[in-house]
């Protein structure tokens, strides 16, 4: 995402290198740096939450604010400082397209509605809590007696609504820091435009371009939930870094080839174990049928690429 090291390297680099001539943009890439570093820790930390109990929600919670809010300003920096200015610079083009598309990726993850993760705040308890008009003290349990407020025990509340509009729904705990709403098409959108132009500017085995279509593969599998798409773009994109001639130094051929190992690892998403697939087909023989459902592997994506 944008807080993948490879994305970190890069921000560094051309940020120290367009210094000398756009000082503004050297200090916001900087910025963006500083921000991704953080938000990467965030990431790491949200995705081993994922697999907790309800115990943890509390936590999960507060962590992901910090992570859109962290993300809102990282766009922020980006559409007002950074995407104006790039018209001249390939790699770094490149690499504001890919972040504007990282951040939306993070708003679907987190954000959405309706939901489409699991790390999704309205997929917690609290996010799923029906004391949803600020103002009012949140709900607890009153020993089998029904529902009750602190402070307004055996009483209904007095002066206001209990219940947004119907029609509306519930509002997400973070709608304080963004507006709700489907911000699945945006991002989906985002990263076509940036995989168009990664694929117009770069060569095959650039990492930067390895990058964007990794995290496009990712967002295929998690977000849009179509782990067929994935697994193709996964192999498209290996096939091309081994048809790619142009030579590359050794940092970047170290960053192609964790690529190109992760990419691997995301061709055989979804698709299960021998015994799985072996089970499907006893199944299907059988005459019963069942709908595949793509199983989540931490382990098919670094760290800041959920």
């Amino acid at each position: 995402m944008a807080s993948s090291e490879i994305d970190q390297k890069f921000l560094g680099k051309l940020a120290k290198a367009v210094e000398h001539d756009n000082p503004l943009l050297a200090s916001v890439l900087f910025r963006i740096l500083g921000l991704s570093i953080n938000l990467s820790a965030q990431l790491i930390k949200a995705r081993k939450q994922r697999r907790n109990d309800a115990t943890q929600a509390a936590a999960a919670l507060d962590l992901t604010y910090h992570i859109i809010w962290l993300s809102r300003e990282g766009l922020v920096l980006l559409q007002q400082y950074v995407l104006p200015m790039v018209g001249n610079y390939v790699e770094l083009k490149v690499l504001a397209y890919k972040l504007r598309a990282s951040f939306y990726h993070i708003f679907v993850l987190f954000h959405n509605t309706p939901p489409v993760s699991s790390m999704s705040v309205t997929n917690t308890p609290e996010g799923q809590s029906t004391s949803t008009v600020p103002g009012l003290p949140p709900l607890r349990a009153d020993k089998g007696k029904g529902i009750a407020r602190d402070g307004q025990e055996g009483s209904p509340p007095k002066g206001g609504p209990v219940a947004p509009p119907p029609g509306f729904g519930p509002t997400p705990p973070t709608a304080f820091l963004m507006k709700p709403g489907d911000y699945l098409p945006e991002a989906h959108q985002y990263f076509r435009e940036a995989v168009q132009l990664a694929e117009d500017l770069l060569w095959g085995s650039h990492s930067l371009r390895l990058s964007v279509k990794t995290e496009y593969a990712a967002f295929l599998y998690e977000c849009v939930h179509d782990a067929e798409s994935s697994r193709k773009m996964a192999k498209e994109t290996i096939s091309e870094v081994y048809e790619a001639t142009e030579g590359i130094d050794n940092d970047m051929f170290k960053d192609a080839c964790d690529l190109v190992t992760v990419l691997g690892k995301m061709m055989k998403r979804g698709l299960g174990s021998n015994t799985t697939l072996r089970s499907k087909a006893q199944g299907s023989s059988s005459g019963t049928q069942g709908t595949p459902r793509a199983e989540h592997s931490d382990a098919a994506v670094p760290p800041g690429m959920i």
